[in-house]
């Protein structure tokens, strides 16, 4: 188990973040569209993993926000913005602000939360997802993680693109 705080008061995830250097695990997840993705479905891009509590904060929206204009543009790049919030949601939230370049899945009816070991266990959030950045190359090998130690910050964005680059 992991621990973060949310506004000082800590709150325990459900495990520990895949490592550095390992593969990801595969996952499905549920698209706008209701269709299901798998993580292996983008095999041969890099992969920014945008992982957050809900879109309707205003540091999960921002995170959306800024990964969409930064690491979208970058050349054999996707970001998946994955959250426990309906696509429903998802969708609106993308379409009002334009942003077109992020692919929202929601992980609302699978285990991705404690496969990955970032869900919260207990605290007023308890069930949703802890705020996270996984970058993972074209293998699907993880090559950084980050792990918000305090819900309402937002993540670390230079560092993420950053390793997109190398």
């Amino acid at each position: 188990m992991a621990t973060v705080t949310l506004k000082g008061s800590q709150v325990q995830t459900s495990g520990d973040l895949p490592k550095v250097g390992n593969k990801a695990p595969d996952f499905t997840l549920v698209s706008s569209d209701l269709s299901e993705k798998k993580l292996s479905d983008f095999v041969g891009k890099k992969i920014v993993l945008n992982i957050f509590p809900s879109i309707d904060t205003g540091t999960c929206a921002m995170s959306v926000r800024t990964f969409n204009k930064d690491a979208s543009s970058l050349d054999n790049t996707v970001v998946l913005c994955i959250s426990k919030d309906l696509p429903f949601a998802q969708s609106r939230f993308c379409a009002a602000e334009g942003l077109n370049d992020v692919i929202s899945l929601s992980a609302f009816r699978s285990d991705f939360g404690k496969d990955y070991g970032l869900e919260f266990a207990d605290g007023p959030l308890k069930g949703l997802l802890s705020r996270v950045v996984i970058v993972l190359d074209e293998a699907g090998k993880i090559i950084y993680e980050e792990q918000v130690s305090e819900i309402s910050h937002e993540p670390n964005y230079e560092r993420a693109i950053a390793s997109l680059k190398k």
